[in-house]
């Protein structure tokens, strides 16, 4: 199984940063620990056209150049810097890259990506370029077949909403918006998905598997993907920071489990990104990533036992 990384690209924080740089590289270790089949590939970087697919020339320019307003930046909460330009740039491309890999394998991974925050013309929550909505719009490019296009539907299960992302494609019938979130989290302003599912602060394993699963028999009832992109976010750990949800370790892999299922049952692709994940111990963000692998991990090799 391919999984792209862009965790070498770190971005120059303050101390006290709230957000969690560290953990993709422990990431990495942990996979080269426990899970070394997994083949790792440094991740490519989004071009500007790959980007516009997506994005205003205006965002991309502003960004790429440092031009962009003080408070834009502060929207996103990054300081500007060099540094992370090349690595919004490269989370995109991983996403980019797993959607290719995931055509070729069945399943495929960006360690980091799922920046759902970022609309066509700003950032915003950690998020400078959509990571999601530019690869779908390029496999939608590169796999359109006999003038139909391709479908894709984005599984969206961190604790915040996808707001960018459903903003990108509110017009698009092309793509389906899966949102599966805390109703009282941020954003604060909240956009309409195709289909949003809104949680209860403290909603635990069982109320949510549930949940999940009706909207999984919603997506199918109105939606035939071709594609399947999901944001796999470990905030909706029950000791994260910024989640307000109760989910445990076992129903994030009971989670991550039904997602790969449905796609696998489907024969769909299905490329994932780690989106948000900000427990006090970061060690517990990273074995909920980890639970995340192993499960895409055994889905992956039932697609390579299937093609022989």
């Amino acid at each position: 199984m391919r999984a792209f990384y862009s965790g070498q690209f770190v971005l120059p924080l303050p101390p006290g940063h709230r957000f969690p740089m560290s953990r993709y590289v422990l990431l990495r270790d942990r996979l080269l620990e426990h899970l070394p089949a997994v083949d790792m590939d440094q991740a490519p970087r989004a071009t500007d056209g790959e980007l516009a697919l997506a994005h205003t020339p205006q965002w991309i320019a502003a960004i790429s150049d440092g031009s962009v307003s003080p408070q834009a930046m502060r929207e996103i909460g990054f300081p500007w810097s060099e540094a992370m330009v090349e690595r919004s740039r490269r989370s995109t491309g991983a996403t980019i890259a797993a959607c290719r890999a995931a055509f070729a394998g069945g399943v495929a991974a960006n360690m980091a990506g799922g920046t759902h925050h970022a609309y066509a013309d700003k950032g915003g929550g950690f998020c400078v370029f959509n990571d999601a909505a530019v690869a779908a719009r390029l496999m939608q490019a590169e796999h359109g077949r006999g003038g139909r296009q391709l479908k894709v539907a984005v599984i969206d299960l961190d604790v915040h909403q996808g707001n960018g992302t459903a903003s990108i494609f509110r017009s698009d019938p092309s793509v389906f918006t899966l949102s599966l979130h805390g109703q009282k989290n941020f954003p604060f302003r909240k956009e309409a998905s195709d289909l949003d599912v809104e949680l209860p602060d403290g909603c635990g394993d069982a109320d949510y598997l549930t949940a999940l699963e009706h909207a999984l028999d919603e997506l199918e009832r109105r939606f035939s993907p071709g594609l399947v992109i999901y944001l796999a976010g470990a905030d909706p750990f029950e000791r994260d920071r910024l989640g307000r949800l109760k989910l445990t370790f076992d129903g994030l892999e009971a989670r991550d489990r039904r997602v790969f299922d449905w796609a696998w049952q489907r024969r769909i692709p299905l490329a994932f990104a780690m989106a948000g994940g900000y427990a006090s111990d970061i060690a517990e963000t990273v074995q909920v990533q980890l639970g995340t692998f192993r499960v895409a991990f055994d889905y992956w090799r039932r697609w390579q036992n299937a093609a022989r």
